[in-house]
């Protein structure tokens, strides 16, 4: 008996497939066959720019991101340990599994001096000299652009690229440290806090650029003060644990104060995400529009298919299957304009460095051809875009949770749109339509 009931299932909805799919063959030479290239190709393009959008949006946040977890707020940060508690601590989390690196630092705020007495605040922070060589996030993230990452002498400072910019020197040029925020035993201005740059890096995030130098702890320790508090910073092989790993620390360690990374940016995070979710929400509304089209479309081939839908009810057909036939239209319309968007999404995407690059020179030469057509006397100030080679730098990250909800989303706009089109079957009155007919 169930064999007998599984194979009048399968029966059942291999001729609502066939059926669906001989409608569709036959609406290729009817009016309704525009509708329906229209909705597979807005559904292809939908979805080819989300995916596009969405990854270009990914790798533009994530290189702000990953430069200030690796470079400034690390994964976690502990600060408040007692003197005979750090010893303890560093072991626990040598112990940890989930840990990566401990990483001790002191940080204050100063204010440098440069060449020709060009001033600039800065954050000075001081760190491992032997830091790149452990933490391979920091040694990724922070790309040095002139000398070396070179802490080992007590008077070497590594700068930011537009902070060196601001103070006017180059490697092996000398900044002072005027003004120094610290304890009672430093001194709030100086002129012997002096310090030959060593090297000058740059990352993704542009603050860290303009307001951060290193220097070596042996340094800090020195002109920071007595009193200066020392912080740990912790990386750990998945960001998204930071809450699970500062709860062991937290509850170890009660009296130290620990923050994660997304408590130190909570602002410029949020901000971040709120960008995300409008972005894909305004071409979420694409999907919206095709399934108001494909639901009037439906709506019509309903009625336009009454004859065929009188014929298929009087000859066993029931309703729910009649409505399918509709429904399996509209998945298969969702499910062909899906699956070539997101091929496309993704080639686009993993090449858009070529892209750009190939949209700049079309567009230079179209410029050109028309200035030199209408406005030849200025056909020689025509340039190439710079910012194309901008956003061509920008590496595009394609997340599998985020091109799998675009792909759901693509496919279930139009079937919800054929499904409540296909309830207008049961207003069909097939005794009427066979006695026109």
């Amino acid at each position: 008996m169930s064999r007998k009931k599984t194979f009048s299932f399968r029966l059942s909805y291999r001729w609502i497939f066939d059926v669906s799919r001989r409608f569709a063959s036959v609406d290729r030479k009817s009016r309704s066959s525009a509708t329906s290239f229209l909705a597979v190709l807005v559904i292809c393009f939908g979805v080819m720019s989300l995916v596009t959008v969405v990854s270009v949006m990914n790798g533009f946040q994530m290189s702000f991101v990953n430069a200030i977890m690796e470079l400034s707020s690390f994964h976690i940060r502990v600060s408040n340990l007692e003197s005979q508690a750090e010893a303890d601590f560093l072991d626990s989390c040598a112990d940890s599994k989930e840990i990566r690196c401990v990483s001790p630092f002191y940080e204050s705020q100063a204010l440098l001096v440069g060449n020709k007495s060009k001033e600039s605040a800065g954050i000075i922070r001081g760190v491992d000299a032997r830091t790149c060589e452990f933490d391979e996030g920091f040694a990724r993230e922070i790309k040095i652009v002139s000398g070396s990452f070179d802490l080992s002498s007590a008077d070497s400072i590594v700068l930011g690229s537009y902070l060196a910019q601001s103070l006017g020197v180059t490697t092996g040029n000398t900044v002072n440290l005027l003004a120094l925020s610290g304890g009672k035993d430093v001194e709030l201005l100086s002129q012997n806090r002096q310090f030959k740059v060593t090297g000058i890096f740059e990352c993704g995030y542009y603050d860290i650029n303009q307001g951060y130098a290193f220097v070596s702890l042996e340094a800090a320790r020195m002109y920071f003060g007595e009193d200066a508090p020392v912080f740990y910073g912790i990386k750990i092989r998945r960001p998204q644990n930071d809450g699970f790993v500062s709860a062991a620390i937290k509850n170890r360690f009660p009296d130290a104060a620990v923050q994660s990374w997304r408590e130190y940016n909570r602002t410029f995070f949020g901000a971040l995400r709120v960008e995300k979710n409008i972005l894909m929400l305004l071409v979420f509304l694409i999907f919206v529009v095709v399934a108001v089209n494909i639901y009037n479309g439906m709506r019509r081939l309903v009625f336009e298919r009454s004859q065929e839908i009188a014929a298929l009810s009087a000859l066993g057909g029931t309703s729910f299957q009649i409505k399918a036939i509709f429904v399996v239209r509209g998945f298969l319309t969702g499910a062909a304009g899906t699956v070539i968007g997101i091929v496309l999404g993704i080639f686009i995407s993993l090449n858009i460095r070529s892209v750009f690059l190939a949209v700049s020179h079309c567009l230079y030469w179209l410029e050109l051809f028309f200035t030199s057509v209408f406005s030849p006397e200025n056909a020689a100030f025509v340039t190439e875009n710079q910012m194309y080679a901008i956003y061509a730098s920008i590496p595009a990250r394609i997340i599998p949770s985020e091109v799998l909800l675009i792909s759901l989303f693509g496919v279930l706009s139009p079937l919800l749109a054929s499904a409540l089109a296909s309830r207008s079957v049961l207003k069909l009155k097939i005794a009427e339509v066979l006695h026109n007919e």
